[in-house]
Parts: structure tokens; sequence; C-alpha cells
């Protein structure tokens, strides 16, 4: 890992790490399966997740730990994916998307915010652990929350990116992980992209249902 955290090299007057641009490329590359609704989004991002945890130790206690959540959360997601393909559930061979329930949202809202405010709380009891305990929190959490939405097929799981972007971009540039934070910008408009493109397949996939209903 010392190799993998020495500089690579200097953009703009920002010092870009090795670990940091592979750790990141992997990711928007993950994140891209994704929007195909490929399974192999996920062992990409675990791997992702390894290296950055590697990049983020010692320095982002909340950005290193979410790491470790991406790595199991990912192990989940890959376990849902595969299972739901062998069932049979995507007629084109990968996953079938779906907008969560009311009640899933309701769940998922009150998970994150509580979740927030209980890990910054123990955050800033114990200072060693991060340096911006709220922003921290609030990344950490709501990586779980995005990444638990996108294993169960929620189209909602883009929502939660986006709003999980909006404080990992500053936090990144300020903390001197330049290419995370140039990164995170094209994950807005892939995010975007891919929001539009499994709100469509949502309406395909029920017409679908329906044609076989008929039939």
């Amino acid at each position: 890992m010392d190799s993998l955290n020495s500089e690579a090299f200097e953009l703009f007057g920002q010092h870009i790490i090795w670990s940091d641009m592979i750790g990141n490329l992997l990711g928007l590359a993950a994140l891209a399966l994704g929007w195909r609704r490929s399974v192999w989004t996920w062992p990409v991002q675990f791997l992702a997740g390894l290296i950055l945890f590697g990049a983020f130790y010692g320095h982002l206690t909340g950005s290193a730990g979410k790491q470790v959540v991406v790595m199991a959360v990912a192990l989940f997601g890959w376990w849902q994916w595969r299972r739901r393909r062998r069932d049979g559930l995507a007629g084109d061979g990968r996953i079938t998307v779906r907008f969560a329930t009311w009640r899933e949202r309701a769940a998922m809202l009150a998970a994150a915010a509580l979740g927030t405010v209980g890990t910054a709380l123990l955050f800033t009891a114990h200072p060693s652990l991060s340096w911006d305990p709220w922003p921290d929190a609030y990344i950490f959490i709501g990586t779980i929350v995005a990444m638990y939405a996108q294993a169960r097929g929620m189209v909602e799981f883009w929502f939660a990116w986006l709003l999980v972007d909006l404080v990992g971009v500053p936090l990144n540039f300020a903390n001197g992980y330049a290419f995370s934070g140039f990164v995170y910008v094209i994950y807005g408009a892939l995010v975007l992209w891919g929001m539009r493109d499994w709100w469509l397949r949502t309406r395909n996939d029920a017409r679908s249902l329906l044609e076989g209903a008929h039939a």
C-alpha cells in the first residue's frame, strides 16, 4: 500500500495519489456496470473499496469505514443479483429494477437520519475516529443506504448517491483527495443518466409483465 499511496502526478496544483486514482476509476467502472444492470458491478465495487480503504485509512476515518461497508454490501449485492438472475426475474438476463414502496422509502429515510446522528455523535465523542464527524457520518450512512437500495434493485439508489455526492465532492477536495473529487463530479453525470435509464426500465419491465399476463 505504500507504493499505491505515493503520488502519481500533479494536476492543476493538486497531488494525485495512485490508490485514490485507481480506486475511483474502478468505482466509476462499477457505477457504469450498475447502470447496465450487470452483476459484475459488485466484484468491481468490492475491489474499488479495498483499494480506497488503503487510501483513506488513517486520514479520513469515516471515508475509510465507508469502504469497509462498501465491501460488505458489495458481497451482499453480488449474492442478491446472482440469486435474482438465476430466478429469471429479468427478461434480458439482467436484474429487474423497480421503485421502492412508500414504506421502504420511509424506512430508508429513518435509518439514514438515525444512523447519521448516531454515527456523528460517536465520531464527536471519539475525535480520533474522524476530523469531520458530521460529513463523515453522512457519507458513511448515505453509502450504506445507497448500496442497500442498489442491491434490492431500487431506482432510489441513484437519488441516494446524488445526496452523498453533494457532501463527498467538497470533502474530498478539502482533504487533498483531488482525484476523488474530480471523479465524483463525473459520478454525478453518470448518476443522472443511470437514474433516467432505470426509471425508463421500470416502465419497460412493467409493460413486459402486463403483456406476459395477457398472454
